[in-house]
């Protein structure tokens, strides 16, 4: 028997002590450490069959003798679970979703792994396999390549990987998991550490990827370590209101591709419903023109996507005028007010202004800044604009209309929704030629408010 060993770690950023202390030094967070008992006998390390033949050892090579082919992919069949990986599951990398409790991340892994041509092995700490087969059924009744194991000992884990050889294994969740080689709770710090490290071992040496779902804080990050996030290859969220159909998965961290793709999904009775055309869900269906709304023509990685800003500016009930923005940086609607007011000469400084971005999206790209001006002057002139205008380009302290990047993408995708005019600055290089969509070219705030105020 080895000679157990305790050690403190802080629960919120995984810190070790070596002894117990009120505050963390490290996130500053007050009564987080706790005693956590750590016992490591030797481990008899599980063999796989593909673990006995490959093990090689590694050697240094030349840049120019190392091996650039691009690595094949295994298709998900969701499109838009390809795009954020960044055009499919790359073997042997282990992936990390996390997201709101309810929000459908359990669904969504079960809804690929039913519709994998692959064997999968979806492991679930959580649910029974009653529970799973039911929301199966409701998903796709017919498949043969799913196998579902209900366990939370990853040494029994290994054993049925070992016996069943799958392709793609999915585990719900890392913080019910525990190994025999630490004696502490499951979901503890240590706990978290070993079991990613065992799943790493087993993906790297066998090159079979690993998706894990993992718990998040009421903070919105992923519970456990900090250490947990560094350690996986890709970190993905689900978002999205509960009360609401629509969910986005966005990478936060992505080896393998970019990070600032972004799919979308409608959660409907028999799963989650993948939306290809998202402006669908952003510009909202209205029977008559209203003031303070606009759109813009904005772009999240590779994909173009059309969205609605509303805006409301009113008489300011209190001595002191709200500044409220939802989905948009508060800041720079604060920046974009004085704007207006210092070039302009709108009287915004005893109004109340709020910013919604619709769908429940968060955007910081600064091509946006002009839909959010045109959206607050209709609002403020109380003057609704034309229903096929949109808007491309960002807006400077001095009032000037400045160039955003891959302008013509956004032209095509706002003349392929049917936009009659999209406004852009001056200054960009367009190259487009006899394009349905009129291309309005701006240099400052004046020309705009000359062009949608009447």
């Amino acid at each position: 028997m080895a000679k157990v060993k305790t050690t403190f770690f802080c629960q919120n950023c995984g810190t070790q002590y070596a002894k117990w202390q009120g505050q963390c030094n490290a996130c500053k967070e007050w009564n987080t450490i706790v005693e956590e008992v750590v016992q490591k006998p030797e481990k008899s390390d599980w063999k796989t069959p593909s673990s006995k033949t490959n093990k090689r050892v590694s050697k240094p090579l030349r840049v120019n003798e190392i091996d650039a082919s691009k690595e094949a992919r295994l298709n998900s069949l969701d499109n838009e679970f390809n795009r954020v990986l960044g055009g499919g599951i790359v073997p042997g990398s282990l992936t990390l979703l996390g997201g709101e409790p309810g929000i459908g991340k359990s669904t969504l892994l079960l809804q690929i792994s039913l519709k994998l041509p692959y064997k999968t092995l979806y492991v679930s700490g959580e649910e029974s396999q009653k529970q799973i087969k039911m929301r199966a059924e409701r998903i796709n009744p017919v498949n043969d390549t799913c196998y579902i194991l209900t366990e939370t000992k990853t040494q029994n884990i290994f054993k049925q990987i070992e016996s069943l050889e799958p392709d793609i294994v999915i585990i719900d969740s890392i913080q019910t998991l525990h190994s025999d080689y630490i004696e502490s709770s499951s979901g503890s710090i240590s706990q978290i550490k070993e079991c990613t490290t065992e799943l790493i071992k087993f993906a790297k040496e066998t090159n079979t990827p690993v998706i894990l779902i993992g718990h998040i804080t009421k903070d919105g990050n992923i519970a456990g370590p900090k250490i947990l996030e560094h350690m996986v290859d890709t970190v993905l969220h689900f978002e999205g209101d509960r009360n609401h159909v629509f969910r986005i998965l966005r990478a936060q961290k992505n080896r393998f591709g970019s990070t600032h793709e972004l799919g979308i999904y409608e959660m409907q009775g028999s799963g989650l419903r993948e939306v290809s055309n998202p402006s669908e869900i952003l510009i909202s269906k209205k029977d008559e023109a209203l003031s303070g709304n606009a759109i813009a023509a904005t772009l999240e990685g590779v994909r173009p996507l059309m969205i609605e800003v509303q805006a409301l500016v009113s008489t300011a009930v209190y001595g002191t005028p709200q500044r409220s923005a939802t989905g948009f940086n508060a800041k720079r609607l604060n920046m974009l007010l004085a704007v207006l007011e210092k070039r302009a000469g709108f009287r915004l400084g005893a109004k109340d202004v709020f910013l919604n971005i619709t769908g429940g999206i968060n955007v910081d790209d600064p091509a946006i800044d002009l839909a959010v001006v045109a959206a607050i002057l209709s609002s403020n002139e109380d003057e609704a604009l034309q229903s096929d205008f949109c808007f491309a380009a960002e807006v400077g302290l001095s009032g000037e209309i400045r160039p955003v990047q891959r302008v013509e993408q956004r032209i095509l995708e706002a003349e392929k929704l049917g936009f009659s005019t999209i406004f852009v600055s001056k200054y960009n290089k367009i190259s487009l030629k006899d394009t349905a969509i009129k291309i309005q070219l701006i240099s400052k705030i004046e020309d705009l408010v000359d062009l949608i105020i009447i």
